[in-house]
Parts: structure tokens; C-alpha cells; sequence
């Protein structure tokens, strides 16, 4: 396989679930919405992406490949997955204190 695409594998697989997550995170509450909270929303979203990339690239080359070649792929998607995940939720409070009505 092309080792750029073998790294990327894990981001590729999880792209569905990261684009719906992001989308719920963009789309709920629905009110307020100014322009503020939209700049926002995408700042969170692209940092957000750009992080699991980062962390999915770390766990593909930081993985023990005497576990075997699927570990590598678990470990990248479990690490892009978490800070993902992490992102989002330190946001959504944040988000909340800073734009409530």
C-alpha cells in the first residue's frame, strides 16, 4: 500500500463520523447564530481536524509494529478519534458561556 495513503487510512475511514459529529456540533443550538458564533463554529471544527491529523499521524508512526500491521491502524484512528472528541467537548461549554443570550 502507498504509505501516504496508509497514514491517512484511519482519518479516511473515520471522515463519515467526524462530518457528522461536526455537523451536529454546527448545527445545535440553533439560536443564537451571528457571525461571531459561525467564526467560531469553524475555527473549532478546522482545529479540530487539523489536531486528529496531527494525533492520527503520531499514533500511526509512534505504534509497536511487532503488535502487527492492523495495531498501527487502531492506534491512529483511537488517538485522531479521542482528540476529536476532545475538541468538541472542551468547545461546546466554551461556546455556551461565550455566546449565550
Amino acid at each position: 500500500m502507498n504509505p501516504t495513503v496508509e497514514i491517512g487510512l484511519s482519518f479516511i475511514l473515520f471522515l463519515p463520523w467526524f462530518a457528522i459529529l461536526g455537523a451536529l456540533y454546527w448545527l445545535f443550538p440553533r439560536q443564537p447564530r451571528g457571525i461571531g458564533r459561525r467564526l467560531f463554529d469553524l475555527a473549532v471544527l478546522a482545529v479540530s481536524v487539523w489536531l486528529s491529523i496531527a494525533g492520527m499521524r503520531w499514533g500511526f508512526l509512534t505504534a509497536d509494529a511487532s503488535a502487527g500491521a492492523i495495531w498501527k491502524q487502531v492506534l491512529a484512528t483511537l488517538v485522531a478519534y479521542g482528540i476529536f472528541l476532545a475538541v468538541l467537548t472542551v468547545a461546546v461549554p466554551l461556546r455556551h458561556l461565550l455566546f449565550r443570550r
